[in-house]
C-alpha cells in the first residue's frame, strides 16, 4: 500500500540535508535561523558557565556561591515558574474577552464594522477591485482587529495577503497595497487592549482598565501616521519589478536612435 507513496527528503544530521537539520516544514529558513541564534546563546551561556567554574578566581573574578553553572540552572528554573505562573494568570481574564468578542461576533457586530469599514476600505485601496475577495477579507481582517479578536484577525490577515499577492503582476515586488494592508496591521486601532488588561492584573494594578482611552488615542495616532507615510511615500518611491531589468547604455543609444 506504501511503496509508491514519495517519502520527503530527509533533513537529519547525515546526508545531504544535514546542514539544514534545524530547518523543517514548519519553520522555514527564517524559523531554523532564529532557532540557531538561540541555541548559539544557550550554548555560550554555558561555555562561559563552566569556563568561569573551572578558572581560578584571580582570573574570573568572584563567583556566586555553589558556582556559575548552579546559579544559571537556578535562574533557568526560576524563570520557567514565573513564566507558567504568567500564564496561568492570564488564562482566565483572557478568555473572559475573547468569549465576549466571540458573543459580539456571533450578534453581528463585526459584520457591523465591516460594513461601515468598506466605504472608506474601497478609497484607501484604490488599485483592489470593491469585489474582489482580497477587499473581503481586508474588511473582515481589520474588523477584527478593532474588536481586540487576535486569533480571529491572524488567519483572516494571511488571507488577505494571499489574495493580494494573487492580484500583484510582479510576484517579487510588494505591492502598495501589500505595503499599506502591513503598515494597518502594525499600527491598528485598538477599542479594547484585552491582553494589556491581563497583564496589568497580574501584576496587582488596582485600575487595569484605565489604559483603555490612551491605548484608543495612541493606536489611532499610529494608524494616522501609517496611513499617511504610507501614501506619501508611494507616489515618492513607485514600484520597481524586480523581475524587469534595468535598462543599460545600450538599450538608452538603441531608444535614442
Amino acid at each position: 500500500m506504501c511503496a509508491n507513496r514519495p517519502h520527503a527528503p530527509s533533513r537529519g544530521l547525515g546526508g545531504a540535508g544535514g546542514g539544514r537539520f534545524l530547518e523543517t516544514a514548519d519553520t522555514g529558513p527564517y524559523g531554523a535561523a532564529v532557532n540557531r541564534v538561540f541555541v548559539a546563546l544557550i550554548l555560550s551561556a554555558v561555555v562561559v558557565g563552566l569556563a568561569r567554574d573551572a578558572l581560578p578566581a584571580e582570573i574570573v573574578g568572584a563567583v556566586p556561591e555553589g558556582g556559575v553553572m548552579k546559579a544559571i540552572t537556578t535562574r533557568v528554573l526560576d524563570g520557567a515558574a514565573d513564566a507558567a505562573r504568567l500564564a496561568l494568570g492570564l488564562v482566565g481574564v483572557l478568555a473572559l474577552w475573547t468569549g465576549i468578542m466571540r458573543v459580539a461576533e456571533k450578534a453581528g457586530l463585526v459584520a457591523l464594522i465591516a460594513r461601515a469599514l468598506r466605504p472608506v476600505l474601497v478609497r484607501l485601496f484604490p488599485e483592489v477591485p470593491p469585489e474582489h475577495p482580497a477587499m473581503g477579507a481586508i474588511v473582515m481582517n481589520m474588523s477584527a482587529n478593532l474588536l481586540g479578536l487576535g486569533n480571529a484577525a491572524t488567519p483572516l490577515g494571511l488571507q488577505a495577503m494571499k489574495h493580494l499577492q494573487d492580484l500583484n503582476p510582479h510576484k517579487k515586488t510588494a505591492t502598495n497595497a501589500m505595503v499599506l494592508f502591513l503598515a494597518l496591521n502594525t499600527t491598528h486601532l485598538t477599542l479594547i487592549p484585552a491582553r494589556t488588561i491581563a497583564l496589568r492584573l497580574e501584576n496587582g494594578s488596582t485600575s487595569a482598565t484605565s489604559i483603555v482611552l490612551p491605548t484608543i488615542i495612541a493606536t489611532a495616532c499610529g494608524m494616522f501616521v501609517a496611513i499617511v507615510l504610507a501614501k506619501l511615500l508611494e507616489k515618492r518611491f513607485p514600484v520597481t519589478p524586480d523581475d524587469v531589468p534595468a535598462p543599460t547604455t545600450a538599450d538608452a543609444i538603441g531608444g535614442a536612435m
